[in-house]
């Protein structure tokens, strides 16, 4: 079955940005004059989404009253975190939102231009719970290193290091089982999808990684935030 439901995460406060962007959330960052989550919207259009789910928190009245309930086709919602809720409980509030028996997630603060089919049908084959889109990079000690077996199983989450070297990180890119994801996590309670919730169950539930070579930018940091402008011109997204 299609995915059809998306959440966004979107309520961050951007503090690496605040040099550069400080009137609008992280996500609303103008990209050539366009925000940053008007990209991520029309991709999950063009990979067949028609629902998504805003978790917002900051500033969430300028996402808010700029997008309304439909952008390009898509309907929309949002959930509101009165306080912050961390990526795991900012997607579970979503998730309460949520129809379907399995949704996609994503970070609102980066892109990763991935075919969300592939996605799918590698999450499918592998019979999985919980998938993550991973990315290859030079540099993984901003992020912390994913590893995982040959049957793409993930096994374990290495911590950010000092030392530059290359690794597969999580992009900010999920399948999550809506049902199971309710049910191993704790409700209105700030967690970190990852280190609460992945890390602690991957001896317990079948969460996967699938690495992809797309297009990745994580507008979190300035230099990355001008790097977007750049590369994303003339993007079929925009």
């Amino acid at each position: 079955m299609e995915i059809k439901t998306a959440i966004i995460l979107a309520g961050g406060f951007g503090t690496r940005l605040q040099t550069v962007v400080n009137d609008v959330p992280k996500p609303m960052a103008p990209i050539n004059g366009i925000p940053f989550l008007s990209y991520q919207l029309n991709y999950l259009k063009h990979y067949g989404i028609d629902t998504v789910i805003l978790s917002v928190g900051y500033l969430h009245e300028k996402i808010t009253s700029f997008y309304k309930n439909e952008f390009n086709g898509l309907k929309l919602s949002y959930v509101v975190e009165d306080e912050p809720l961390g990526t795991g409980g900012g997607i579970r509030k979503a998730m309460e939102l949520c129809k379907d028996v399995e949704a996609l997630a994503l970070n609102g603060d980066s892109f990763f231009d991935i075919d969300l089919h592939k996605f799918q049908q590698y999450h499918e084959f592998k019979n999985a719970s919980f998938s993550l889109a991973l990315r290859k990079v030079e540099n993984a000690s901003r992020y912390g290193c994913i590893e995982i077996e040959n049957n793409n199983r993930i096994t374990s989450f290495q911590e950010k290091s000092d030392t530059p070297e290359a690794g597969s990180i999580n992009a900010g890119v999920y399948i999550l089982d809506r049902k199971l994801f309710l049910q191993h996590t704790p409700a209105y309670t700030k967690f970190s999808i990852e280190k609460d919730f992945f890390e602690k169950e991957i001896p317990v539930l079948p969460i996967y990684g699938f690495e992809f070579d797309g297009y990745f930018i994580d507008i979190g940091i300035p230099e990355d935030y001008t790097k977007a402008q750049h590369d994303l011109k003339g993007s079929k997204y925009n």
